[in-house]
Parts: structure tokens; C-alpha cells; sequence
């Protein structure tokens, strides 16, 4: 019963989000709620709730401040100048920029962090896209793809769990998949090509309308905010954030309230100012802030209820026999979707162990298992699933939909992990 509970509230989530018939927020509340009272747990339902959003509270803290922070560096002009310094080097041209995007990506993602790349790589490059009326959609799958595919390094998460879940060395589980995911990599870029061919072709001669030399129009508002006398010092201030970030200074959220402090006092010392500006960009981190907390619930009555524990246990239960033989492919081919159904910790904690014992009962080392696995749980997969906070920031600050990047992205997803997979497969990393 709370198997197929948990797996009609998921596909539900899914269907109505990607439809557009409700909106994500009221989705991601709605829904799991009404699962909680048929499975009659709705007396602890306000625990779940509090649970997850517990959960989910320091990233949603850090996207507010980070949303203001780069609101305001982009009021004082600190993107403008650097955007069309960008332009002028590589010109019009939206394949070295889709290009530029993934290797912006890749390595900004060596820290095995999908909050920090997308904090990093998004507001940098939405400038450049928007400028040259390039899909954010390109840029939001371009982020997710190099995010995905590096996220398989030992260092991050899903990687950690599995080697903790099966008890086995993070060198053991990860150095076959090196190969692997070089060759995952190289697929991201020729995606990364030709969606940038896509766009030249798509924008056509409206390319040959912009101006690389040229400065962007501005109102006189816009104009009367800019600080050009502080371009440095607000530089500066971008790169010591991002630095901060990433040797974990502060907490992710003090480092962006740190920062949104100097940034204001220094180039909008007016109180009044100071509040307009606030009340200007509050909407973008209201709205995307509560979607992030409304993901909080749905994840927290879901693990909670015991839900998604059940459907793992489903999951291991209704395999048939003559599939187990060949338990490492099928993982293979599905760790992408399945990231659109498990959290990565009762996928990794859960699920894995118990596939890992159904596989060496017929022969199947526990190590391809973890290495089939980790090919696209939450690695390649984490950056459209609805249980992971990070998903919503990338879509959050791109301004896409998340129903419009899930169905934009997925298949290019999918295919890199089963890049990874074939390749793993010949090099002999997963047995066939």
C-alpha cells in the first residue's frame, strides 16, 4: 500500500509539474499531503513537514540572499561591463558561448557542489544568453549536463554513499569509471556544440543586429543605479563571495548576507534606497525560496510516511527472477530516471544494499552494481529531480520552468548516462 502510494504521488508531482496543471509549489505541498491522509498518517504529518523543511532551510536561506546579492551587483552594472568585454573577445556567436557555458561549468564543479556552480556559472552567463536572445532553456540543460556528469566524482555525494552503503573503497568503486566519464564529458560537449549550432540558426540574422562593440540601452532609473566608479571594488567583492563559497569560510547562506551587507552600504549607503532595491528583487527570491521549501514537504512526508522506504522494498520484490542475472544493465539503463524517483539517500541507503545482495546471489560483484548506479543516481539525474533543493536553485536562477527544463533536458541526460554506461560495459568496469 505505501509503495504504490508513494509511487502514484511521485508520478503525480511529475505529471502535474511537467503539464504545467499546478503550479510547482502547490504541487509539491498538495500532493504528498493528500498521499499522507489516504495511508492515514495524517496526525504526523506536521512532524514530516517540519522535518523536511528543516532539511531544505539552509540551502533555501542561502538562495534568498544569494538572489539579492546578485540582484544588486547587476543594479551597479558589476555583470554589464564584464558581459560585454565577453562579447567583444568571442563575438555573436552561440556556439563558442554553449561551449564556454559547459567548461564553466566543469570546472566550477570540481568541488563535487551543485549549489556552488550554479551560484557561480548562472548569473555569469544568463547575462550573455539574454543579451544575444538565446534560449535559457539551452543554458539551463548546458549547467545540468557538465554538473551531472562531474557530479561522479569520488569526492561527491551519491559516489560517498554508495562506497558507504556497500562498505567498499571509494578508489575500488570510482577508478574504472574514469574512462567512463571522460567519455560522458566528451558527449557533453559535442550536446554543448550542437545546441549552440542550434541556436546560430535558430537566431539567424538577428545575430548580425548585435553589437559587440556596443553598450547595452539603459532607462534613466537603470542608469541613476549603476556604479561605474565601483567596478572593481564589486568585482572584488564577486570573487572573494565565490571564494568564500567554496573554502567554506562562512556557511553558504553568512557568505551571501555578508557579502549583500558590504555590497549595499558601499554602493547604496541611502536607507530608502536600500529598501527599494530589496523590495525590487524580493519577488524572484520569494518565489523561488517557497518553491524550494514546498520541495522540503514533498520530500519530508515522503521519507517520513516511509513511502519511498516501501517502494524501494517494492522495487526489490517484484523483480523477476530472470531479470536478476542481468540486474547491473537494467540499474544502468535506469539510475538516470530513477533519480526522478529517490532521493540519494534512500536510493543509496535503501536500495542499493538490497540490489547489491540480489546480484551476488547470482554472481554480480557489489561493485558493478555501485558503479551502475552512480553512472546516473542522482549524479547525471540530480539536476531535473524534484528531490534534490539544488535543482530548483539552477532553475531558479535561470528563470526556466522547471516542467520546461525537465522536459527540455531529459533526454540529453539520459543519453550521456548511457554513454557512460556502454562505455563501462566495453572497457569491462560493469560485467555484461
Amino acid at each position: 500500500m505505501l509503495a504504490i502510494v508513494g509511487l502514484i504521488t511521485i508520478l503525480a508531482v511529475l505529471i502535474l509539474i511537467m503539464t504545467k496543471k499546478m503550479s510547482p509549489m502547490l504541487t509539491m505541498i498538495a500532493v504528498p499531503i493528500i498521499a499522507a491522509l489516504i495511508i492515514g498518517q495524517g496526525k504526523d504529518i506536521g512532524g514530516y513537514i517540519t522535518s523536511g523543511i528543516k532539511s531544505v532551510a539552509p540551502t533555501g536561506c542561502m538562495f534568498i540572499f544569494a538572489v539579492l546579492f546578485f540582484g544588486i551587483m547587476s543594479d551597479c552594472g558589476a555583470f554589464e561591463r564584464i558581459v560585454n568585454a565577453i562579447i567583444r573577445i568571442i563575438g555573436a556567436d552561440p556556439v563558442k558561448i554553449c561551449v564556454g557555458t559547459l567548461v564553466i561549468t566543469i570546472l566550477t564543479h570540481l568541488d563535487g557542489s551543485g549549489a556552488t556552480t550554479f551560484l557561480i556559472t548562472v548569473p555569469a552567463m544568463l547575462p550573455i544568453y539574454d543579451k544575444l536572445k538565446m534560449d535559457r532553456r539551452v543554458l539551463a540543460t548546458i549547467v545540468a549536463m557538465g554538473a551531472g556528469t562531474m557530479n561522479i566524482v569520488p569526492w561527491g555525494g551519491p559516489t560517498i554513499r554508495a562506497a558507504t552503503a556497500l562498505e567498499v573503497s571509494l578508489a575500488e568503486l570510482y577508478n574504472p569509471m574514469i574512462i567512463p566519464q571522460i567519455c560522458g564529458v566528451v558527449v557533453c560537449f559535442a550536446f554543448a556544440f550542437m545546441f549552440g549550432v542550434k541556436e546560430k540558426k535558430r537566431l539567424g540574422a538577428s545575430l548580425l543586429n548585435v553589437d559587440v562593440n556596443s553598450e547595452s540601452k539603459l532607462s534613466e532609473e537603470e542608469q541613476a543605479l549603476r556604479r561605474p566608479k565601483l567596478f572593481v571594488f564589486n568585482v572584488v567583492l564577486i570573487v572573494a563571495t565565490i571564494v568564500c563559497l567554496v573554502r567554506e569560510v562562512l556557511p553558504p547562506a553568512g557568505c551571501f548576507m555578508v557579502a549583500l551587507v558590504i555590497a549595499m552600504v558601499v554602493n547604496y549607503p541611502s536607507v530608502d534606497l536600500q529598501r527599494k532595491l530589496v523590495d525590487s528583487h524580493a519577488e524572484a527570491a520569494l518565489m523561488m525560496s517557497s518553491v524550494l521549501f514546498a520541495a522540503g514537504v514533498f520530500t519530508g512526508i515522503m521519507s517520513g510516511s516511509g513511502m519511498l522506504q516501501a517502494m524501494a522494498e517494492g522495487l526489490i520484490s517484484i523483480l523477476p527472477q530472470s531479470i536478476a542475472a542481468h540486474l547491473q544493465l537494467l540499474l544502468g539503463i535506469t539510475s538516470m530516471p530513477l533519480s526522478l524517483l529517490f532521493d540519494p539517500d534512500s536510493f543509496y541507503y535503501a536500495v542499493l544494499p538490497v540490489l547489491a545482495a540480489t546480484g551476488e546471489a547470482v554472481g554480480i560483484p557489489a561493485l558493478a552494481m555501485g558503479r551502475a548506479a552512480i553512472l546516473g543516481q542522482i549524479t547525471v539525474g540530480f539536476p531535473i529531480s524534484p528531490l534534490t533543493p539544488s535543482t530548483f536553485l539552477l532553475t531558479g536562477l535561470s528563470g526556466v520552468d522547471l516542467g520546461d527544463h525537465q522536459k527540455h533536458s531529459f533526454i540529453w541526460l539520459w543519453l550521456i548516462s548511457l554513454t557512460i554506461l556502454v562505455v563501462a560495459l566495453i572497457m569491462g568496469a560493469i560485467p555484461f
